[in-house]
C-alpha cells in the first residue's frame, strides 16, 4: 500500500497568539510550532495500514518553508518513509490543496490521509479539495478503517450517528480522534530519521482565491456576577437588560 499523508505545521495549543502591528499576520515570534495533532493520528493510522498489510511506504508532505522541516523530521522519526516539503508558504487552503494535488497526481497513491481540520484555522476544506483535485472519492472525518486487498470498510460520524461505507483505492480521508493514539518517536526512529530523504520542490503555479482583510483577537472575558438563589427577579432583569440573552 503506498499511502500520502498531508501535515500541516501549527502553534503549539499553549501558544499566546498575537498579530502584527498592522492585524494583517499572525505574529510567529517565539512561537513553538508542532505537528497538527489530527495529522499526527492520519500519520499512525497509515503506519498501522502498512504493517497490517505486510509492507508499503508512507509518505509525508507539507507547504511551507524550511523552518518546518524539523516536523518534517520528527514524522520520519515517527515511522514515515520519506518527506516531501514543497517550498512556498501556505496562504490559503486552494493553495495548500492544489500543491498536494499537483505533487500527487502521477505517483499512484492508494490513500491519501489528511487531519480532519488544522488546529490553528479550523478549516477543515483541504481533504475535500485534494479529492475534488484528483477526481477522487473522499470520505472525511473517519473514526476506523480496515482494508481487504483494494477495498476499505470505513466508519465515520454523520449528524445523529455513524455510518459505514466501502471504497476501493484510490481515495482520500481526514482522520479524527477517535481513529487511534498518535505515536511518539523513540530513540532509533530519531537516529533513523537524519538518513531518510527529505525531498524539497518547487511550488506549482496556484491562483489565490482568498486574502486575509484582518486578524482580530476576542474580547477579554468579564468577571462573573453572583447572584443569591434568592434573587431570582435581579438574575432575569440582568440577563435581559444587561447580558441581552432573553
Amino acid at each position: 500500500m503506498k499511502i500520502l499523508v498531508c501535515i500541516s505545521n501549527v502553534p503549539d495549543t499553549t501558544t499566546k497568539i498575537t498579530f502584527t502591528p498592522d492585524n494583517k499576520a499572525f505574529n510567529k515570534a517565539g512561537v513553538q510550532f508542532i505537528i497538527n495533532p489530527y495529522d499526527e493520528l492520519a500519520l499512525t493510522k497509515a503506519l498501522e495500514l502498512n504493517e497490517a498489510a505486510g509492507g508499503g511506504t508512507v509518505t509525508v508532505i507539507h507547504v511551507g518553508a524550511a523552518d518546518t522541516e524539523a516536523n518534517l523530521r520528527k514524522a520520519l522519526a515517527v515511522g514515515a518513509d520519506d518527506a516531501v516539503r514543497i517550498d512556498a508558504e501556505p496562504t490559503d487552503a486552494f493553495f495548500v490543496a492544489n500543491e498536494i494535488a499537483a505533487y500527487a497526481k502521477d505517483k499512484g497513491f492508494d490513500i491519501i490521509f489528511t487531519g480532519r481540520e488544522s488546529i490553528d484555522y479550523n478549516g477543515g476544506q483541504v481533504g475535500g479539495m485534494i479529492a475534488e483535485l484528483l477526481d477522487l472519492p473522499m470520505v472525511n472525518v473517519i473514526n476506523s478503517i480496515s482494508l481487504q486487498g483494494n477495498a476499505a470498510t470505513i466508519e465515520r460520524d454523520i449528524d445523529g450517528g455513524r455510518e459505514v461505507v466501502s471504497v476501493d483505492t484510490p481515495f482520500v480521508v481526514s482522520a479524527q480522534k477517535e481513529l487511534t493514539e498518535p505515536r511518539i518517536p523513540n530513540m532509533r526512529g530519531i537516529m533513523m530519521a537524519r538518513s531518510k530523504p527529505l525531498q524539497v520542490i518547487a511550488p506549482a503555479a496556484a491562483e489565490k482565491r482568498t486574502e486575509i482583510s484582518q486578524y482580530q483577537a476576542p474580547q477579554s472575558k468579564a468577571g462573573c456576577k453572583f447572584i443569591d438563589a434568592a434573587e431570582a427577579e435581579t438574575l432575569i432583569q440582568l440577563l435581559h437588560n444587561e447580558a441581552k440573552v432573553i
